[in-house]
């Protein structure tokens, strides 16, 4: 798949439908990801910090987040979306570059986030977190060729604001040329249905919590147009490394690697993750 083909095809998957944008956070597991049928990839800030032996939330620098794009965007021939946590900077103009810089290594769309990095990720003021989306989406615009900014409003998960303004966020986002808008973590099936019939432009959900026990179908009947998984697969692999070490150092027992992969069928997937979008 050309470049050019990656943005269009990743633009109209967000048309119609629902699908499901898992996160790798390596060329490994983003080609195992292709392999078993992906449409598309996204970056996750926290699966990177973890890689890099930092811990979560603003951590990992934007030549980092730019540098590991770029890999996973040359892992396969899948669209790709980075999570670029606040844009790694306060201003909208900052913003607005790191929107160009994205775009240059290749990426289909990224993420931004109204809380800011620092300890307790308190939310810009109102104002400021549109003019931030609205540089953005200006900067996303000149571009020449689609690219799907997802405007976040992480305060209600931060607990720095309630829904009611979360809700209120994304609107305003939409009104600043978001193309897709993001509560993360919601709490409940009655407010993710709020949260999408707030807004016309697609709404992102986080495969987490109770939203998680939905699954596909029960979340694509609430409205959602996109399903992410976040850090919860590179979590998930961090848990069978815990696992396997305290059974092997505190029991004495390598009882987990019954559960281990073949490694033919790794060799396979990461041969076949290389081939065409969706291609298994």
């Amino acid at each position: 798949m050309s470049t050019a083909a990656r943005h269009t095809a990743f633009f109209d998957l967000h048309q119609s439908g629902c699908f499901v944008i898992p996160n790798p956070w390596d060329i490994g597991s983003a080609r195992m990801m292709a392999a078993a049928g992906a449409k598309a990839l996204a970056t996750s800030s926290a699966a990177l910090a973890f890689t890099l032996g930092r811990p979560d939330m603003g951590r990992v620098s934007r030549d980092e987040s730019l540098a590991h794009a770029e890999t996973i965007v040359r892992a396969t021939s899948l669209p790709v979306s980075g999570d670029f946590e606040n844009g790694f900077a306060d201003a909208p103009e900052d913003v607005a570059e790191t929107i160009r810089l994205a775009a240059e290594v290749g990426l289909s769309g990224c993420s931004i986030e109204d809380t800011q990095m620092v300890e307790g990720n308190p939310a810009y003021g109102f104002d400021l977190a549109v003019e931030r989306i609205a540089a953005a989406s200006a900067a996303a615009r000149t571009l020449g060729r689609p690219f799907v900014l997802c405007a976040r409003a992480d305060g209600v998960m931060n607990g720095a604001y309630d829904l009611d303004e979360g809700i209120r966020r994304i609107q305003a986002f939409e009104a600043a040329g978001a193309d897709l808008l993001y509560i993360p973590v919601p709490g409940s099936a009655d407010a993710l249905r709020r949260v999408t019939g707030s807004v016309k432009k697609p709404v992102n959900a986080l495969a987490t919590g109770p939203l998680a026990a939905l699954g596909v179908a029960g979340l694509a009947a609430l409205g959602v147009r996109r399903i992410s998984t976040g850090s919860m697969i590179a979590r998930l692999t961090h848990a069978a490394i815990a696992t396997a070490m305290t059974s092997m150092l505190d029991a004495g027992s390598f009882a987990p690697f019954s559960r281990a992969a073949r490694g033919d069928d790794i060799n396979r997937m990461l041969s076949a993750g290389t081939g065409e979008a969706g291609s298994r």
